[in-house]
């Protein structure tokens, strides 16, 4: 599998590989040392690729998460109001109800 390497990889090896090269070493083999470079970047790129859409991952789920609690604070929220509305209700239906009665009994008597 070849894996094409952008111009700027090949040119930084090769720069650091003339920035190492021993004396009596050759143009071939200094060459194989830029090759060698060349798979490193890569092969750093690659990982750097993949720890980054794990990082993402892990933010989305994280968003997602948050989301989720949000909705189910605000829907526990909305719940409760309505439940403390009925009894607020039922409340202030009963000085009346009381009233009613009372005027009732009055009626009879």
């Amino acid at each position: 599998m070849t894996t094409k390497v952008s111009n700027e990889v090949q040119n930084e090896a090769l720069r650091v590989a003339k920035g190492t090269q021993k004396k009596a070493q050759t143009k071939e083999q200094t060459k194989l040392i830029a090759q060698g470079i060349e798979k490193g970047i890569s092969e750093y790129k690659k990982q750097q690729k993949v720890k980054g859409r794990e990082r993402d991952k892990q933010r989305k789920k994280t968003v997602a998460a948050k989301a989720n609690e949000s909705i189910e604070t605000r829907a526990a929220e909305s719940i409760e109001p309505e439940s403390s509305a009925n009894s607020a209700r039922a409340l202030s239906a009963l000085p009346w109800l009381l009233l009613l009665v009372s005027w009732a009994y009055f009626l009879l008597l």
